[in-house]
């Protein structure tokens, strides 16, 4: 089953995708490997969810913050790589999560990222090696942001 299809099976719809807000692009194809550039949680009206987890946000808040961060970033895959069929496989995954500093359940904030990657992408290709993190801040107040590196074919 082609990844559009499976996305329609979902009732996944892609957001536009998002600008860069720094001098820098989407993402970089070296070889077989895609690495895309941190992506927040942008939602369809342009805004995006912000504020500290663990005063601001609850951890099922920010699970759903970091599975909109996944639909922002199938959408700038797409449009660095042109097919989401030719993903492979997900390597590698940087959560970070703007917490209060005793906030410790960073891991299940991220699986809202990671939940949605093997949703679309099956087990094999679409769980990866990962690292969930706390930040003092991110980028304006945004409440997760995520990179990752990708396996692809030509």
């Amino acid at each position: 089953m082609s990844i559009d299809a499976k996305l329609a099976e979902l009732d996944i719809t892609l957001p536009k995708t998002p600008s860069a807000i720094g001098n820098y692009i989407g993402g970089v194809v070296t070889g077989n490997l895609l690495f895309m550039s941190g992506v927040g949680p942008r939602k369809p009206d342009g805004g995006a969810v912000t504020g500290k987890v663990g005063a601001d946000l609850t951890t099922e808040e920010a699970y759903d913050a970091a599975r909109l961060v996944g639909l922002n970033m199938l959408a700038n895959m797409k449009s660095v790589i042109g097919d989401l069929d030719r993903v492979t496989k997900i390597v590698k995954v940087l959560g970070m999560v703007n917490a209060v500093p005793d906030f410790k359940e960073h891991p299940k904030v991220i699986n809202g990222y990671s939940d949605l990657m093997v949703e679309v992408f099956g087990d094999k290709a679409g769980k990866a090696a990962r690292s969930a993190v706390g930040m003092g801040s991110l980028p304006n107040q945004i409440a997760v942001e995520i990179e990752m590196i990708v396996e692809i074919t030509d």
